[in-house]
């Protein structure tokens, strides 16, 4: 009974619900990709319950006091991609799109995938390597090594079957299989690579989504700071930064988007210069930077690299980007704010203020917190969409969805003990996408 309810924790049983939302949207000529997905997700789910029961575990140096977190870390950027495939998808069937967007989107998709499966497949072998574990017998061995073969085999028939009907000639084929290949052999290189340079600084499932957005993107960087202040005076701070972004992004998003794109750009340069200059001291305003952030730092953060600014920025700035192209849904370009600047810190603040009844036992989080933050943001998007229809905007998303999307991302908010400004704009993005 305590395996099994070990097994079916908050966090786990949120994000099979985000999962199982997408697969239900897919449509028919999307069936590789949403096999995939299942795949990849089931394949995540054994790998995060073997891994934090096994002494496995301990020959990674993760944050203390965080779950490993690979079921979330696994399937978010693969969800977000599935769900812009299925965006497009639309868009194709309108005649709104040319192919080749479709195309280079579900390639896209296909390297999200590959890097998150090199990396499980990675962290499947560590686990098998283990002998010793603290709940299952050795008699599972050979059940997971079944299921590992099973999925395996699986993602590949799926994944050359998806890229077959997308090339063509056979050396395509090939050559996109290499490409593929080669995401997933750099992921596996850059996840151990951070696990070595900054021990106990994140969880697995954290590395894995900074693992594949730089192996997409070449991009960020992930870090964290020992806060010296405070914890709960810092929390609320951080949250009027965000009360802040809120106030300083909508406008600029609804009259200036183009400029914005580039503000965002801009900000996220100056942003790696002062994490340099504050890591590595540079005279003269390294240890003045150095002395300015740490005060606006949270638990996650450590004296190697700050996170909370990257992910804050980037939360907010990632959903902008990725609807720069098609886009039938207005407000899924606001998932970060929305979900950042509007639902987090009100669930911080009311929760911190007012919470009673907390979600679980060993957790921070509270249902009251939680209640408001879907409330705020629901109200947010009722005064959002007149002014967005003002501007010449159609409303297509149906009310039901979007309380939907809300909910899920505020319960996965709830639940989670992962880096959630950086899960929770791209999961509401992916369900607003829908």
């Amino acid at each position: 009974m305590a395996l099994s309810s070990s097994m079916l924790n908050g966090e786990r049983g949120v994000v099979v619900l985000i999962v199982c939302r997408v697969l239900y949207s897919l449509p028919l000529s999307l069936l590789c990709p949403g096999l995939n997905l299942a795949i990849l997700s089931l394949f995540a789910l054994f790998l995060d319950i073997r891994l934090d029961d096994s002494a496995a575990l301990s020959r990674f140096k993760t944050r203390p006091g965080a779950s490993s977190g690979i079921l979330l870390g696994a399937v978010t950027l693969p969800t977000v991609m599935i769900s812009k495939l299925i965006q497009l998808t639309r868009a194709y069937s309108l005649q709104q799109i040319e192919l080749q967007e479709l195309e280079h989107m579900t390639m896209q998709y296909w390297a999200t995938s590959a890097s998150c499966f090199g990396v499980l497949i990675f962290l499947c072998l560590v686990v098998l390597s283990t002998p010793n574990t603290k709940r299952f017998p050795r008699s599972f061995s050979v059940w997971d090594a079944t299921l590992s073969i099973f999925c395996v085999a699986t993602y590949a028939v799926t994944c050359c079957v998806s890229l077959a009907a997308i090339s063509h000639t056979g050396s395509n084929t090939v050559l996109k299989l290499m490409w593929e290949l080669y995401h997933g052999l750099v992921a596996v290189m850059l996840i151990q690579r951070l696990l070595d340079k900054f021990p106990s600084c994140a969880s697995i499932g954290e590395l894995l989504l900074v693992t594949v957005g730089l192996v997409l993107y070449f991009g960020d960087m992930l870090a964290c700071t020992i806060a010296k202040n405070s914890k709960i005076e810092r929390i609320l701070l951080r949250k009027y930064y965000h009360l802040l972004a809120v106030l300083m992004f909508v406008p600029a998003l609804i009259f200036q988007p183009k400029f914005l794109h580039l503000a965002f750009g801009a900000a996220l340069a100056v942003f790696l210069v002062l994490e340099i200059m504050r890591v590595w001291r540079i005279w003269p305003l390294g240890q003045f930077i150095h002395q300015f952030m740490t005060a606006f730092t949270d638990h996650r953060d450590s004296d190697l690299l700050i996170v909370s600014h990257f992910s804050l920025l980037l939360g907010c700035a990632l959903p902008i980007w990725m609807s720069s192209g098609f886009n039938d849904r207005p407000l899924a370009p606001f998932a970060g704010i929305l979900s950042l600047g509007i639902g987090d810190t009100m669930a911080s603040i009311v929760g911190y203020k007012y919470g009673v009844l907390r979600w679980s036992k060993t957790g921070k989080k509270t249902i009251e917190g939680t209640a408001a933050g879907i409330t705020s943001v629901l109200a947010a998007c009722s005064i959002l969409l007149p002014l967005l229809a003002s501007t010449g905007y159609i409303f297509t998303e149906h009310w039901f969805s979007l309380i939907l999307a809300v909910t899920v991302s505020s319960l996965l908010e709830a639940y989670t003990t992962q880096l959630d400004n950086a899960f929770i704009p791209l999961i509401f993005y992916s369900h607003l996408c829908l």
